[in-house]
Order: structure tokens, then C-alpha cells, then sequence
């Protein structure tokens, strides 16, 4: 029996561990890319009778990855799959402070796990995916911050911006050919997640958008991980999915 293909990136915490869970299922391969593994995740796919393969690999060298992944996919061929998705779910904020005072390492590495890896990854999974018949799905998850400016923001802002447009690009490239990929880059919305913490954490003389943050932990406005991926997962499934290269859950 043919079964679907997931392709995750930042899998092992946050909403990316919430959509793992989601997608377990025995007639799904979950194949997650994270710079840590999950025992947690690979107990409940044992459970779920789902295979599970968790790559060890940090998305700073978007690189490596890739070519991990385009080697691993023209190995396995199109015969074992119904379908094939790529997620591209990881990302990371840099040190929460005005440009001016940014380190040029913390720009990189969060430019490189943002925006870098995955144009890469798409790269190769699209390129090793080319000739396969059947329906290929890429999903970007992206950020209202990729849409609108915040201050002491901008690594984060530029990258999830880097990704609504390439996103673009890639939806062009792909509705030239017979059988294109359908590709979007995906605003989750407000997620209670890590990155919640590190903004509502900020120090205030550094980050003039804390109040905002912490007013909508207070007024229970943000969603669950869980939550999140449900709405995500959801959108993925859609029929229209990718009639807009770029969208946002909430709407």
C-alpha cells in the first residue's frame, strides 16, 4: 500500500512537535528534521504504528540537510508514495534588540535556520520530486512578522519576509510545469509557544512591543501548539490549498 510522506522540520518542540503528533497515523511516513530527537514522539509512533525516522541535524547548515534530503528522496523513488509534503516549520528569533546593536553571528544564524534552510530544503525536495506523478505540497510557516514591521525584530521579521516572497517565486516556477508542486507560506497565527516567552521576557527599554505581548498572554488570546496545528493541518488539507502562495490561518 502507498503512503503519504511528511517531510518536518523543527519537529521536536512547540507547535512543530504538535503537528508530528497530528500527522501520526499508519498510513503516513513522518520523516522530522530538528537538531534534538523526541522520545516522547517516537513512543506514540510506535504506538500509532507509524514510521518515524527523526534526523539529528542543526537547519544552520541548510546545506547539509538538503542534501540529505534530496539524496534520501531519489533513493526511495516515487513507487511508495500516494503523496509527498515538505514543512518547512523551523525557526528562530536572534537576540531581541534594536539593529544597531545585533551581533553578526545572531543575524546569521537566525537568517541561515529562517530563511536559508528552508529555500534549500524546498530546493531539493522539489528538484528530487520533479518527475513524481503524484500530488507534492510544500508549506512554509511563516509569521504575520514576515507582513508587518516590529522594532527590535528585524532578523526574524526579514527572514519570515525572505520566506513569503520566495514562496511566491516558487509558486510561479511551479505552475509552469504539467505536474507543479502546490506551494504557501502560512501565518499560524499567535502561538504560545518558546518565542512567546523570549518576547514577553524582553527588557522593555529594548523592545517597545513587550506590553503587547504580555497583554495577550493576559487576555488568553494566543493558541495552544496543539491548536495551531490543528488550523494548520487543516489548511493543508484544503482543496484550494495553494491557489494563494501566501496566506494566514486566521483568515
Amino acid at each position: 500500500m502507498q503512503k503519504h510522506l511528511y517531510i518536518l522540520t523543527g519537529a521536536s518542540r512547540g507547535m512543530g512537535l504538535a503537528i508530528a503528533e497530528q500527522l501520526l497515523h499508519p498510513e503516513h511516513v513522518l520523516v522530522c528534521i530538528a537538531r534534538h530527537a523526541n522520545q516522547d514522539l517516537a513512543a506514540s509512533a510506535s504506538q500509532a504504528q507509524t514510521s518515524l525516522s527523526q534526523w539529528h541535524h542543526d537547519l544552520s547548515d541548510g546545506q547539509g540537510a538538503s542534501e540529505r534530503l534530496g539524496l534520501w528522496l531519489t533513493q526511495q523513488g516515487p513507487a511508495p508514495w500516494a503523496s509527498a509534503t515538505l514543512i518547512n516549520n523551523a525557526g528562530m528569533i536572534p537576540p531581541i534588540e534594536p539593529l544597531s546593536h545585533a551581533k553578526p553571528q545572531a543575524l546569521a544564524q537566525a537568517l541561515r535556520v529562517g530563511l536559508e534552510a528552508p529555500m534549500q530544503l524546498c530546493a531539493a525536495f522539489l528538484g528530487a520530486t520533479e518527475s513524481w506523478g503524484m500530488p507534492r505540497k510544500v508549506l512554509n510557516i511563516s509569521s504575520g512578522l514576515g507582513r508587518y514591521a516590529m522594532a527590535s525584530q528585524a532578523g526574524y521579521c526579514a527572514a519570515k519576509a525572505g520566506m513569503d516572497h520566495f514562496t511566491r517565486c516558487m509558486a510561479l516556477d511551479e505552475s509552469l510545469k504539467p505536474h507543479g508542486a502546490k506551494v504557501c507560506s502560512l501565518a499560524p497565527g499567535v502561538i504560545d509557544t518558546d518565542m512567546q516567552v523570549q518576547l514577553r521576557g524582553a527588557a522593555g527599554e529594548s523592545f517597545p512591543d513587550q506590553s503587547k505581548f504580555l497583554q495577550l498572554k493576559a487576555q488568553g488570546q494566543l493558541s495552544s501548539p496543539a491548536q495551531a496545528a490543528e488550523l494548520v493541518l487543516r489548511f493543508l488539507a484544503r482543496p484550494d490549498f495553494g491557489r494563494e502562495p501566501v496566506a494566514d490561518v486566521r483568515s
